[in-house]
């Protein structure tokens, strides 16, 4: 497909399960929270936060725990606690996943390109997470879980604050298919990795334009169509 040859290629990262695995300091997180504040046990049991937001899961949280939904600025709440949380949980337990570091260097060095996060996490988690990561460098704009509780909102909420206009492109690259789903409604283009919540043949019937088994294929596939407004 390509791109012409002035065209700003926004790339636009999910965080966990493509950037870095948290090992559970998520799922921690808000167990910790919900106990301390509501005294339920195990209040994330059941949930699959694979490709959601953190708001989406905090109501579904509430909902099968305690049987209603949030009040209004409670979800603001609890989700502060959890950053407070998460802060103190994410060291020792997430790692970046390989090829990371090399990818994302590579891009940042591409004019053409723009790094972005489209991601579930609000802004304040995401920011802990790529700040443990050492990755937090690289990226000047996002769209978050705060911006929506569905996906395809905060990716064309991303895809606004990249300065994607006619002519340039937008590249969600994620995990999961509520990562294909979104940057579909939103009418970007998919690379898809198996580095975390689905695998190879679900991603690629969920309509990624390509899969991949590493981050580390991304330059080649990024030249393949762009260089040169191929």
């Amino acid at each position: 497909m390509g791109a012409a040859p002035d065209a700003v290629i926004a790339y636009l990262f999910d965080i966990d399960g493509t950037l870095v695995r948290a090992g559970g300091a998520g799922s921690r997180a808000l167990t910790a929270v919900m106990s301390a504040r509501y005294g339920v046990a195990d209040a994330t049991a059941g949930i699959a936060f694979a490709g959601r937001t953190d708001g989406w899961i905090v109501a579904t949280m509430f909902d099968r725990a305690l049987g209603r939904a949030p009040e209004p600025g409670e979800t603001d709440a609890v989700l502060a606690d959890y950053v407070a949380e998460l802060e103190r949980g994410l060291p020792g337990s997430l790692r970046v996943l390989p090829d990371v570091a090399d990818v994302l260097r590579w891009l940042a060095g591409r004019p053409e390109v723009r790094l972005g996060v489209a991601t579930g996490n609000i802004a304040a988690g995401a920011r802990a997470k790529l700040a443990v990561a050492g990755l937090d460098g690289y990226f000047g704009f996002g769209g978050y879980g705060c911006d929506a509780l569905e996906r395809p909102a905060l990716v064309a909420a991303a895809k606004a604050r990249a300065g994607v206009g006619p002519g340039d492109v937008a590249v969600v690259v994620g995990d999961t298919v509520h990562d294909v789903a979104a940057a579909r409604a939103c009418g970007a283009r998919v690379v898809a990795v198996t580095t975390g919540g689905d695998d190879r043949a679900t991603l690629e019937a969920a309509g990624a334009d390509v899969v991949f088994d590493r981050l580390g294929e991304l330059p080649a596939w990024h030249d393949r169509e762009f260089a040169a407004g191929a």
